[in-house]
Protein backbone atom coordinates (compact mmCIF):
# COMPACT_ATOMS: atom_id res chain seq x y z
CA UNK A 1 0.00 0.00 0.00
CA UNK A 2 1.48 3.37 -0.78
CA UNK A 3 1.12 5.89 1.75
CA UNK A 4 0.81 9.32 0.55
CA UNK A 5 1.42 12.56 2.80
CA UNK A 6 -1.54 14.59 3.32
CA UNK A 7 -1.35 18.19 2.51
CA UNK A 8 -1.33 20.86 4.83
CA UNK A 9 -3.92 23.34 5.52
CA UNK A 10 -3.04 26.81 4.08
CA UNK A 11 -2.15 29.19 7.42
CA UNK A 12 -0.62 26.19 9.07
CA UNK A 13 2.60 27.23 9.19
CA UNK A 14 2.03 30.77 10.01
CA UNK A 15 -0.48 29.60 13.11
CA UNK A 16 2.20 27.20 14.36
CA UNK A 17 4.58 31.22 14.28
CA UNK A 18 1.88 32.24 16.08
CA UNK A 19 1.28 29.65 19.13
CA UNK A 20 5.04 29.76 19.12
CA UNK A 21 5.16 33.54 19.35
CA UNK A 22 2.06 33.42 22.26
CA UNK A 23 3.92 30.87 24.30
CA UNK A 24 7.30 32.68 24.39
CA UNK A 25 6.02 35.67 25.49
CA UNK A 26 4.03 33.95 28.18
CA UNK A 27 6.91 31.89 29.49
CA UNK A 28 9.23 35.53 29.39
CA UNK A 29 6.15 37.14 31.02
CA UNK A 30 6.20 33.92 33.45
CA UNK A 31 10.29 34.53 34.16
CA UNK A 32 9.91 38.65 34.14
CA UNK A 33 7.56 38.46 37.26
CA UNK A 34 8.97 35.13 38.79
CA UNK A 35 10.13 36.94 42.65
CA UNK A 36 7.28 39.11 42.50
CA UNK A 37 4.71 36.07 41.81
CA UNK A 38 6.74 33.58 43.97
CA UNK A 39 6.33 36.23 46.88
CA UNK A 40 2.63 37.12 46.68
CA UNK A 41 2.16 32.98 47.05
CA UNK A 42 2.98 33.08 50.35
CA UNK A 43 0.02 34.62 52.51
CA UNK A 44 2.66 36.49 55.12
CA UNK A 45 3.95 37.68 52.29
CA UNK A 46 0.90 39.08 50.71
CA UNK A 47 -0.13 40.80 53.80
CA UNK A 48 3.38 42.43 53.95
CA UNK A 49 1.98 43.87 50.50
CA UNK A 50 -0.85 44.76 51.17
CA UNK A 51 0.12 46.89 54.29
CA UNK A 52 3.08 48.35 52.46
CA UNK A 53 1.86 48.97 48.67
CA UNK A 54 1.61 52.76 48.05
CA UNK A 55 0.21 53.03 44.42
CA UNK A 56 0.34 50.24 41.85
CA UNK A 57 2.41 47.44 42.98
CA UNK A 58 6.37 49.23 43.11
CA UNK A 59 7.13 45.19 43.60
CA UNK A 60 5.88 43.99 40.00
CA UNK A 61 6.77 47.70 38.35
CA UNK A 62 10.56 47.16 39.58
CA UNK A 63 10.78 43.70 38.63
CA UNK A 64 9.83 45.08 35.28
CA UNK A 65 11.89 47.84 35.16
CA UNK A 66 15.21 45.40 36.26
CA UNK A 67 14.20 42.84 33.77
CA UNK A 68 15.63 45.34 31.13
CA UNK A 69 18.77 46.54 32.97
CA UNK A 70 22.01 44.39 33.56
CA UNK A 71 21.68 44.16 37.44
CA UNK A 72 24.12 42.64 39.99
CA UNK A 73 25.48 42.04 43.53
CA UNK A 74 28.59 44.38 42.38
CA UNK A 75 26.46 47.36 42.17
CA UNK A 76 25.60 50.60 44.07
CA UNK A 77 22.12 51.44 43.61
CA UNK A 78 20.08 54.63 44.65
CA UNK A 79 16.24 53.80 44.84
CA UNK A 80 15.02 57.30 44.96
CA UNK A 81 11.29 57.88 46.13
CA UNK A 82 11.49 54.00 47.82
CA UNK A 83 8.31 54.76 49.82
CA UNK A 84 8.11 51.31 51.69
CA UNK A 85 10.85 49.84 50.23
CA UNK A 86 9.04 47.43 47.83
CA UNK A 87 11.24 47.77 45.08
CA UNK A 88 14.24 48.16 47.29
CA UNK A 89 13.35 44.18 48.73
CA UNK A 90 13.08 43.44 45.40
CA UNK A 91 16.98 45.04 44.21
CA UNK A 92 18.19 43.30 47.40
CA UNK A 93 16.74 40.10 47.35
CA UNK A 94 16.58 39.21 44.12
CA UNK A 95 19.68 40.62 42.60
CA UNK A 96 22.05 40.92 45.60
CA UNK A 97 22.30 44.54 45.08
CA UNK A 98 23.31 47.42 47.76
CA UNK A 99 20.55 49.78 48.01
CA UNK A 100 20.31 53.45 49.08
CA UNK A 101 16.77 53.77 49.85
CA UNK A 102 15.85 57.24 49.99
CA UNK A 103 11.94 58.66 50.12
CA UNK A 104 10.52 62.06 51.47
CA UNK A 105 7.53 60.14 53.16
CA UNK A 106 8.39 57.45 54.73
CA UNK A 107 11.08 57.58 58.05
CA UNK A 108 14.44 56.00 58.01
CA UNK A 109 13.46 55.02 61.21
CA UNK A 110 10.71 52.82 59.55
CA UNK A 111 12.16 51.69 56.51
CA UNK A 112 14.98 50.34 58.77
CA UNK A 113 12.51 47.90 61.16
CA UNK A 114 10.59 46.69 58.31
CA UNK A 115 14.07 45.90 56.32
CA UNK A 116 15.24 44.38 59.56
CA UNK A 117 12.29 42.53 60.11
CA UNK A 118 12.53 41.04 55.88
CA UNK A 119 16.21 40.54 56.57
CA UNK A 120 17.79 43.21 54.26
CA UNK A 121 18.79 45.42 56.59
CA UNK A 122 22.99 44.20 55.18
CA UNK A 123 22.24 45.27 52.00
CA UNK A 124 19.88 48.40 52.53
CA UNK A 125 20.56 51.69 53.94
CA UNK A 126 17.23 54.02 54.34
CA UNK A 127 17.78 57.63 54.26
CA UNK A 128 15.42 60.30 54.15
CA UNK A 129 15.88 62.62 50.76
CA UNK A 130 14.23 65.58 48.93
CA UNK A 131 15.40 65.30 45.31
CA UNK A 132 13.73 68.38 44.69
CA UNK A 133 16.61 70.15 47.89
CA UNK A 134 19.61 68.18 45.85
CA UNK A 135 20.63 65.13 46.93
CA UNK A 136 23.41 64.17 49.85
CA UNK A 137 25.86 62.00 47.76
CA UNK A 138 29.14 62.08 45.88
CA UNK A 139 28.96 62.75 42.14
CA UNK A 140 29.83 59.51 40.70
CA UNK A 141 28.76 57.07 43.18
CA UNK A 142 26.03 55.04 42.14
CA UNK A 143 25.69 52.30 38.96
CA UNK A 144 22.13 52.39 38.92
CA UNK A 145 19.47 55.10 39.82
CA UNK A 146 16.34 53.59 40.23
CA UNK A 147 13.20 55.14 40.96
CA UNK A 148 9.59 53.53 40.86
CA UNK A 149 5.99 55.07 41.29
CA UNK A 150 7.68 58.08 42.61
CA UNK A 151 9.38 60.31 39.55
CA UNK A 152 6.41 61.84 38.39
CA UNK A 153 5.98 63.63 41.30
CA UNK A 154 9.32 65.14 41.35
CA UNK A 155 10.70 64.87 38.12
CA UNK A 156 8.36 66.65 35.79
CA UNK A 157 10.46 69.86 35.19
CA UNK A 158 13.09 70.30 32.71
CA UNK A 159 15.91 71.07 35.68
CA UNK A 160 15.41 67.89 37.63
CA UNK A 161 17.16 65.15 35.34
CA UNK A 162 20.36 67.21 34.71
CA UNK A 163 20.46 67.74 38.39
CA UNK A 164 20.12 64.00 39.17
CA UNK A 165 22.67 62.76 36.13
CA UNK A 166 26.21 63.77 37.87
CA UNK A 167 25.29 60.94 41.15
CA UNK A 168 25.50 57.96 38.50
CA UNK A 169 29.06 56.62 36.98
CA UNK A 170 29.38 57.02 33.13
CA UNK A 171 27.91 54.01 31.85
CA UNK A 172 25.65 53.91 34.42
CA UNK A 173 22.00 54.40 34.00
CA UNK A 174 18.87 56.12 35.46
CA UNK A 175 15.78 53.84 35.59
CA UNK A 176 12.54 54.70 36.23
CA UNK A 177 8.57 53.24 35.97
CA UNK A 178 5.72 55.69 36.67
CA UNK A 179 1.93 56.10 35.78
CA UNK A 180 1.01 58.05 32.73
CA UNK A 181 -1.09 58.44 30.40
CA UNK A 182 -2.20 56.59 26.90
CA UNK A 183 -2.57 60.25 25.52
CA UNK A 184 -2.49 63.84 26.93
CA UNK A 185 -6.02 64.60 27.75
CA UNK A 186 -4.89 69.01 27.85
CA UNK A 187 -8.44 70.95 29.21
CA UNK A 188 -10.09 67.52 27.20
CA UNK A 189 -10.37 65.33 30.54
CA UNK A 190 -12.82 62.58 29.59
CA UNK A 191 -15.68 63.34 31.37
CA UNK A 192 -15.82 59.97 33.60
CA UNK A 193 -12.40 61.03 35.03
CA UNK A 194 -13.61 64.25 35.53
CA UNK A 195 -14.82 63.67 39.19
CA UNK A 196 -11.38 61.97 40.07
CA UNK A 197 -9.08 64.59 38.03
CA UNK A 198 -7.42 67.17 40.33
CA UNK A 199 -4.50 69.93 39.87
CA UNK A 200 -1.84 67.41 40.85
CA UNK A 201 -3.11 64.34 38.29
CA UNK A 202 -2.73 67.21 35.65
CA UNK A 203 0.79 67.91 36.67
CA UNK A 204 2.04 64.79 37.23
CA UNK A 205 0.51 62.42 35.11
CA UNK A 206 1.38 62.41 31.13
CA UNK A 207 2.15 60.52 28.30
CA UNK A 208 5.07 58.52 26.90
CA UNK A 209 6.11 61.19 24.15
CA UNK A 210 5.78 64.07 26.80
CA UNK A 211 7.87 62.47 29.27
CA UNK A 212 10.13 61.08 26.19
CA UNK A 213 10.48 64.92 24.80
CA UNK A 214 11.03 65.99 28.59
CA UNK A 215 13.98 63.92 29.04
CA UNK A 216 15.36 64.31 25.32
CA UNK A 217 16.08 67.82 26.93
CA UNK A 218 19.08 66.63 28.99
CA UNK A 219 22.77 66.95 28.52
CA UNK A 220 25.07 64.04 29.22
CA UNK A 221 22.51 60.77 29.08
CA UNK A 222 21.04 58.79 26.12
CA UNK A 223 17.88 56.65 25.73
CA UNK A 224 18.41 53.55 25.95
CA UNK A 225 14.15 52.79 26.20
CA UNK A 226 10.96 53.99 26.55
CA UNK A 227 7.44 51.92 26.62
CA UNK A 228 4.11 51.22 28.03
CA UNK A 229 4.81 48.76 30.53
CA UNK A 230 3.12 45.32 30.22
CA UNK A 231 2.54 44.79 34.36
CA UNK A 232 -0.15 47.95 33.64
CA UNK A 233 -3.29 46.20 34.48
CA UNK A 234 -2.14 43.74 37.15
CA UNK A 235 0.03 46.10 38.82
CA UNK A 236 -3.35 48.25 39.85
CA UNK A 237 -5.32 45.52 40.53
CA UNK A 238 -3.02 44.62 43.01
CA UNK A 239 -3.14 48.43 44.25
CA UNK A 240 -6.75 47.68 45.05
CA UNK A 241 -6.08 44.62 47.29
CA UNK A 242 -3.99 47.21 49.30
CA UNK A 243 -5.48 48.51 53.07
CA UNK A 244 -4.11 52.18 52.32
CA UNK A 245 -6.29 54.77 52.73
CA UNK A 246 -6.77 55.69 49.40
CA UNK A 247 -7.36 52.71 48.26
CA UNK A 248 -11.12 52.82 47.63
CA UNK A 249 -11.33 56.05 46.09
CA UNK A 250 -8.59 54.27 43.54
CA UNK A 251 -11.65 51.57 43.03
CA UNK A 252 -14.10 53.73 42.20
CA UNK A 253 -11.65 55.68 39.95
CA UNK A 254 -10.27 52.61 38.33
CA UNK A 255 -13.64 50.86 37.50
CA UNK A 256 -14.36 54.18 35.73
CA UNK A 257 -11.48 54.65 33.79
CA UNK A 258 -11.56 51.05 32.84
CA UNK A 259 -8.30 50.55 30.67
CA UNK A 260 -9.05 53.38 28.56
CA UNK A 261 -6.57 55.96 29.64
CA UNK A 262 -4.12 55.05 32.21
CA UNK A 263 -0.68 53.36 31.43
CA UNK A 264 2.59 52.68 32.88
CA UNK A 265 5.67 54.00 31.51
CA UNK A 266 9.12 52.94 31.63
CA UNK A 267 12.32 55.35 30.77
CA UNK A 268 16.18 54.28 30.74
CA UNK A 269 18.75 56.59 29.58
CA UNK A 270 22.56 55.78 30.07
CA UNK A 271 24.91 58.36 31.65
CA UNK A 272 27.30 59.59 29.11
Amino acid sequence: MKLVARPRRPGADKMELDISSQLAKLERKNTMYSFTNQFMSNDKNAEFLKATMMGPNAMRLAEELASHLNINENMRILDLGCGCGLSTLLLAKKYGAFVFAADLWISPTENYERFESIGIDDKAVPIFADATKGLPFANGYFDLLFTVDAYHYFGDTAEMLPSLIPFVKKGGHIAVAIPGLKYEFGENVPGEMQPFWNSEMERTLHSLDWWKDLWKKAEGIEMVDSREMGCCRQAWKEWQTGYHPIVAEDIKMMEAEGGKYFNLIQLIAKVI
